[in-house]
């Protein structure tokens, strides 16, 4: 029995290994998916451009000015001449933020009266608008501070000292590497189990496995362990570029992240028998690897927090084992998460990998 598996698993192994195809669909998407999506996809704003339009002439006007042109969030700055110039200026997408200061702002200051100062944002770009508008208020914030301990004015203000835990700099490349290693380990293994049994069909092999000596259990083992090698290889590589090359910490156990991923691709290692199972050609495999990627990612809460989705939403996301994965992951990455916390994840994707296996188990029996 155990030989007949080994002779399957290492003739799966081959089949990926020795296909120039295979081995650029396993090899290259990851490497330079992890670089694009670490260097491209950040919620971080750098280097914007943002119009001034400053109607006054006074110190504490050029002052604030100033300030924007210190801070290394705003790349380039123009200035506008008019209130006409602000619509088209937003319209047309030259930039995001425009920061009006009225003709009377550093009278107000001197006369210690209340100063206003107006922001405009292009609402099309919302999630940049409000960041540009929290750097902004910043911004204005260490501005009146300044001002009102230089002239003198007693103020009793109470002030946010705010402190990040586990990552200290809010570093969101921190946030995304950790993410990126289960996402992309997740998409080889799928890879590889969905294409195992449409491959076959298509060469017309597969028939010859139903006859074969073979059991349906010793087929189920044989078909679903390359996925898990290949995606426990995977998720390795990832791991080590993104700690050397990216520098994101690793501060948890290893022998928990890889439990973790062992549970993880067994999940989908089911899911991905399954596909295959019902597919009759290699293309329609990478379809239905697709059709079930994308859903997963964005129920999982790796673009969106599952708090912010719709109540009615929220309990399919139990079904998703990247869901559990993406906490584990994250955690033993940047807070080294206890064995208790990495267990109440694992579990349910334990259930899941079950449930998965034990489908493409079925579906196998009723191929025979």
């Amino acid at each position: 029995m155990f030989k007949r598996i080994l002779a399957l698993i290492w003739k799966e192994l081959l089949a990926v290994l020795r296909d120039p195809k295979s081995r650029m669909s396993i090899l290259a998407p990851p490497i330079i998916q992890l670089v694009i999506f670490a260097s491209a996809a950040t919620l971080d704003v750098k280097n914007v451009p943002i119009g001034i339009l400053n109607r006054d002439s006074g110190e504490q006007a050029f002052e604030l000015v100033q300030r924007f042109h210190g801070s290394p969030f705003f790349s380039r700055i123009i200035y506008l001449q008019g209130v006409e110039e602000i619509k088209p200026f937003i319209d047309n997408q030259k930039g995001v933020m425009v920061v009006s200061i009225d003709e009377e702002f550093s009278r107000k200051l001197n006369q210690n009266l209340p100063a206003e100062v107006q922001l405009i944002l292009d609402g099309r770009k919302s999630n940049t608008a409000q960041i540009l508008s929290g750097y902004t208020t910043n911004i204005i914030q260490q501005y009146n501070r300044d001002f009102t301990a230089q002239a003198g004015i007693a103020q009793q203000n109470a002030e946010l000292f705010p402190r990040f835990w586990f990552n200290p700099n809010a570093l969101y490349l921190w946030f995304n590497i950790p993410s990126l290693v289960c996402t992309l380990t997740m998409l080889t293994c799928l890879v590889v189990t969905t294409q195992s049994i449409a491959r076959e069909r298509e060469l017309g092999t597969f028939d010859q496995l139903l006859v074969s000596p073979l059991g349906t259990f010793e087929i189920l083992i044989g078909k679903t362990v390359p996925g898990i090698l290949v995606g426990m290889l995977e998720g390795f590589f990832l791991l080590w570029m993104g700690t050397l090359i990216y520098a994101v910490p690793f501060t948890g156990s290893i022998l928990l992240f890889f439990l973790s991923q062992f549970i993880f691709v067994s999940a989908i290692s089911g899911v991905g028998l399954f596909i295959s199972s019902l597919c009759s050609t290699q293309q329609q495999a990478m379809l239905g690897t697709f059709v079930f990627m994308l859903p997963s990612v964005l129920l999982s809460g790796f673009a969106t927090p599952i708090e912010n989705m719709p109540t009615w939403l929220q309990p399919v996301t139990y079904l998703i084992p990247l869901r559990y994965m993406l906490v584990n992951t994250k955690g033993i990455f940047l807070k080294a998460l206890s064995a208790e916390t990495v267990w109440s994840n694992v579990w349910p994707m334990a259930l899941i990998a079950l449930f998965t296996l034990t489908i493409a188990a079925h579906f196998f029996r009723k191929l025979r």
